[in-house]
């Protein structure tokens, strides 16, 4: 644990004491966004410290040219860059000339930073002297509206408690921004043009290379004691910015108040030439409820929202923070609402890893979401990569497969390979079996088969073919084997018969002429318009079947485990209690060739396959992979943790079991990987949810039933949660003597706990 600062609280995120050293990090902890758009928590007024600028719009992004020392063929053109958009949340305050600059005050006190999670809200208040000796009391609140999601508001109140004061508010649009993140340090937006009518001001800007037109905008207004002024104001305008600035004179004791709502259009999703007409609307819109009346439509937004999602749990408050946090900003990343859109490993809170669509989603978000929301969100989750089928055949075809084989893509804005790196782009192949056990999951949890018949069974066959084409035949061994791969354990590379992957493309292929046999069956309409398109043959499947029984997989008859691939016996082994905290994180103290000769594990790589395939193998099993393995687990991937906790609770091992939930659910907010001021891990939130639904809670299917093994850490009174399964809302409530299951519906579903039937009826309450 290294982040102390963050005070215990159900609700919020709080930060008291302003030390610069740690405003990075707030800034990505403290982050805001809807959907549609998000930024980390910058301060509004100028700050001349260090500081991380990030406003991003959700689809918006550069395709940066590779850098590498040497090219190599196949390599991805370019490394897709979540672009920093054009920052609209700026106010320069200036008190008596002087600006007010929190790095540069005589003094700051009473320093405060809150993000209410509860309604959706971040708010900063401090008293500042400044270096003419003027002290001001400030509070900002601002928020970014789920309900009409292009726009964002801010109040900022600024009150001189020593002497009257010249305060001088300049309310601005900025579009001379840099990513932190660019290969080139290339210019990523052209400005079209700046204008500005009455209180509004707008900039419209073109991306390079991508064309997206976006329009920023902003609408402010100034307030004295609450009452609403009339005033003139200067108008300054250049190239790529544009402010307002407002003079008053203010009263020792009084309150000045800048109002200002801010936000974005896009082509994406208005006429290129309307933008700023639809900024106008959208501006006069809210300026019309106001910001209380907005504030008001957020908190009612937030609770619906909390309703479905929110996890209670009783007698720890640090593990009831860190659950929310993570629900939290899983909803301010990806709500469902645009199916174009997917889930960036970073969301709007960083740049790194480009914002890029991963095999996270398929593994770790969609079952948050299945359970969380209507199960359409995510069906749309699964179609994203539907839409991009014709780009993975692209992209395996560039490496030489044939026939339709199908490579998804490791990182992905549009489907296509943007990813630099060759042992993750070239080799993780292993992504395609989670997006294949998506498929699966989905029909498993929600019982709606529709998607295989109408979308996934095309991706299924894409997929199948190219672990077909991928295994090649060992007259040696007489298997079949996948040779130079990376695993999930990306601390492994060029590995040879990585356990994990070749089980799930054994699995793909098995599973996708299961699913065949059935479409044939019961859809046969698709059937023939699916066969038809792919032109898959009986001769095909026989490759296929042949491929799938003969699978090689690397076994220890010693350890009577199965090996994370050829040779980890070879490699000293040496576990990670015995090594010392001063090498630890291993990726920041040793080189990568070290880290490749040690059996340091990064994250869940055989027991990855133990937690997709969980019932292929007996408890027994199960113990034993996890006794061999987690000694060797240094987590330090944000997807490592949850797994772990999934499956030392299946073990019964709660102490450990709560530790690594712990460690999931705060890995950002008491950044245990040193990296939290680059961003959150959002994708690994999702594995949060499940430490609790699936490990606590022990939530399974089970011959196509919902199954619960409930347990309870020693820390907690008790926990709560809901799922939507199948169109039923189940809520349960866990407590050390008994569990608690109520059903909102319209009809009666069995389950099984503790592999016993339990009916419970339409909105009814059981208590087992």
């Amino acid at each position: 644990m290294n982040n102390i600062y963050i005070q215990p609280d159900n609700w919020s995120i709080i930060e008291e004491g302003f030390e610069a050293k740690r405003v990075k990090s707030s800034e990505s902890l403290m982050s805001l966004g809807n959907g549609a758009m998000g930024q980390r928590a910058n301060f509004e007024e100028h700050y001349s410290g260090e500081t991380f600028q990030g406003s991003y719009v959700a689809g918006v992004y550069y395709p940066d040219k590779t850098r590498v020392g040497w090219w190599k063929n196949g390599y991805p053109e370019y490394f897709a860059k979540v672009l920093n958009a054009p920052n609209w949340i700026g106010i320069n305050v200036t008190i008596n000339g002087e600006s007010l600059d929190l790095a540069k005050c005589n003094k700051v006190e009473n320093f405060r930073r809150e993000l209410n999670m509860k309604e959706g809200w971040l708010s900063r208040s401090f008293t500042a002297t400044l270096q003419n000796f003027i002290e001001v009391k400030v509070e900002t609140k601002r928020f970014l509206s789920l309900e009409i999601d292009e726009i964002g508001a801010i109040e900022y109140h600024v009150t001189p408690l020593n002497n009257d004061a010249q305060i001088n508010f300049s309310p601005y649009l900025d579009n001379g921004i840099t990513n932190e993140d660019s290969n080139w340090d290339d210019k990523f937006w052209d400005v079209l043009s700046v204008n500005h009518e009455d209180e509004q001001a707008f900039i419209v800007s073109r991306t390079m290379k991508t064309n997206f037109y976006v329009c920023t905008a902003m609408q402010t207004q100034v307030s004295l004691n609450g009452k609403i002024l009339e005033q003139d104001k200067t108008v300054n305008d250049a190239i790529d910015t544009i402010a307002f600035t407002y003079q008053n004179q203010v009263t020792k004791g009084d309150t000045i108040t800048l109002t200002k709502f801010g936000g974005y259009t896009s082509d994406r999703n208005h006429d290129k030439n309307e933008l700023i007409t639809v900024a106008k609307k959208t501006l006069n819109q809210v300026t019309e409820l106001g910001f209380n009346t907005l504030l008001e439509q957020q908190k009612q937004a937030w609770a619906k929202i909390w309703d479905m999602a929110d996890i209670t749990i009783e007698g720890d408050v640090a593990a009831q923070q860190g659950i929310r946090f993570n629900i939290f900003q899983l909803n301010q990343t990806y709500l469902g609402k645009d199916a174009r859109l997917n889930i960036g490993p970073k969301g709007f809170t960083g740049e790194k890893y480009g914002g890029s669509t991963y095999w996270d989603t398929e593994a770790y978000c969609i079952p948050f979401y299945m359970a969380t929301k209507d199960q359409q969100v995510a069906k749309s989750l699964l179609e994203y990569r539907y839409h991009h089928l014709e780009k993975a055949i692209e992209n395996a075809e560039k490496l030489g497969f044939t026939n339709g084989a199908a490579l998804y893509p490791m990182v992905t804005m549009n489907g296509e390979e943007c990813h630099n790196e060759w042992e993750i782009t070239f080799e993780e192949i292993h992504r395609n079996g989670a997006i294949a056990f998506a498929i699966f999951n989905y029909f498993r949890y929600t019982g709606d088969f529709s998607y295989i018949p109408e979308k996934g069974l095309e991706v299924l066959i894409g997929i199948a073919r190219f672990w077909q084409q991928r295994a090649n035949f060992s007259e040696a061994k007489n298997k079949y084997m996948i040779l130079g791969v990376t695993g999930p354990n990306e601390y492994e590379n060029n590995v040879n018969n990585n356990w994990y992957t070749n089980y799930i493309a054994k699995w793909c292929i098995d599973y996708t002429i299961e699913t065949l046999a059935k479409v044939k069956e019961g859809y046969s309409d698709d059937y023939s318009r699916i066969i038809g398109k792919t032109k898959l043959t009986d001769n095909e499947l026989d490759l296929w079947k042949e491929v799938a029984n003969n699978m090689y997989f690397p076994f220890s008859e010693t350890k009577n485990v199965y090996l994370q691939q050829d040779g980890f016996l070879d490699k000293e082994l040496i576990t990670v209690e015995n090594l010392p905290k001063s090498q630890r994180p291993i990726n920041q103290k040793w080189s990568w060739d070290r880290i490749l000769r040690s059996p340091y594990i990064k994250q869940a790589d055989t027991l990855q396959g133990f937690y997709f395939f969980e019932d292929h193998f007996t408890i027994e099993e199960l113990e034993r992979h996890f006794d061999f393995y987690e000694p060797f687990t240094v987590h330090e991937s944000s997807l490592s943790p949850c797994v772990h906790s999934i499956q030392a609770a299946k073990l019964g091992r709660m102490d450990q079991a709560y530790e690594f939930y712990l460690r999931t659910s705060r890995l950002d907010l008491d950044d245990y990987n040193h990296e939290v001021e680059e961003g959150l891990h959002i994708t690994s939130m999702a594995g949060t949810w499940m430490s609790i639904v699936e490990g606590f809670g022990g939530m399974r299917i089970v011959n196509d039933t919902l199954s619960f093994e409930p347990k309870i850490p020693a820390e907690w009174n008790g926990y709560s949660f809901k799922v939507n399964f199948r169109n039923l809302i189940l809520k349960i409530h866990v407590t050390k003597s008994e569990t608690k299951f109520e059903l909102e519906g319209h009809r009666d579903l069995e389950i099984l706990v503790n592999g016993k039937a339990v009916t419970i009826s339409a909105n009814n309450l059981v208590t087992v």
